[in-house]
């Protein structure tokens, strides 16, 4: 089963959009910190169901790339504004480049370190001289830790979702982890239904994303994670800044 094709109708159930400003605030503020150009446009690369672009659509014009469909129904319903595009981040060539380029927690699905380089070459051929981009991994190898958390939303047309996730490592020692998701599903006629869904996703050292930042042709910065939920130094987002020549 796959959450984001299968069961995309009940992403709004499952991440909601105000749990996503004050991430969404510290992204748009790095980028322009680190950008020597104005961000007013911005290529989002793996952008879900649209919850970081529902708080920076008001500051930038928005374009958003996401290869699952049902995905693109849930952002489009939220974010009617934005240009909405099917793509890969791997491979997609749009043949424009923009004043910033982002990449959330979608960038985790490069499992390996020829996909990650496919995804920053695709962040750098799209950025214009002078602009940024940032990609924000949930871990690197060094801020990795297993755990599980829980949560989930009732909607106002009888439907509910609770879900489990749990996070592990079966093999430290290369380059991927897996989240596995206990879904719990309440259709409006009160029936429920169990899904497990797992996802594998990669693992990358600090270095490695330096460098590749470094080999596309970006400069490369580490910049810590500042989220009021999440422990000082805790996390790490990476930018690189498309030098203006």
């Amino acid at each position: 089963m796959d959450f984001y094709r299968d069961l995309a109708e009940w992403w709004p159930l499952f991440s909601t959009p105000e749990d996503y400003a004050e991430e969404a605030s510290f992204y748009l503020e790095t980028l322009q910190r680190l950008s020597r150009r104005r961000i007013r446009t911005l290529l989002e690369l793996g952008s879900g169901g649209g919850n970081n672009a529902s708080h920076m659509k008001a500051q930038a014009t928005l374009t958003l790339v996401e290869p699952a469909e049902g995905m693109r129904a849930v952002s489009e319903a939220l974010n009617p504004s934005c240009e909405h595009l099917e793509g890969d981040m791997r491979t997609i060539r749009l043949r424009r480049t923009f004043d910033a380029v982002f990449v959330h927690d979608a960038v985790c699905y490069m499992t390996s370190l020829p996909d990650l380089r496919q995804a920053v070459e695709t962040a750098f051929v799209h950025c214009a001289p002078g602009g940024a981009a940032l990609f924000a991994p949930d871990y690197t190898r060094e801020t990795f830790r297993s755990g599980a958390d829980d949560g989930g939303e009732d909607g106002t047309d009888g439907r509910a979702l609770r879900y489990l996730e749990w996070t592990w490592d079966p093999d430290p020692d290369d380059e991927s982890y897996v989240v596995d998701y206990a879904f719990m599903l309440r259709a409006s006629d009160g029936s429920v239904r169990v899904v497990h869904d797992r996802h594998v996703e990669g693992i990358f050292p600090r270095a490695s994303w330096l460098t590749l930042l470094g080999d596309a042709g970006f400069e490369p910065h580490r910049i810590p994670f500042e989220h009021s939920a999440v422990q000082a130094g805790r996390l790490d987002v990476f930018v690189g800044v498309r030098p203006e020549g």
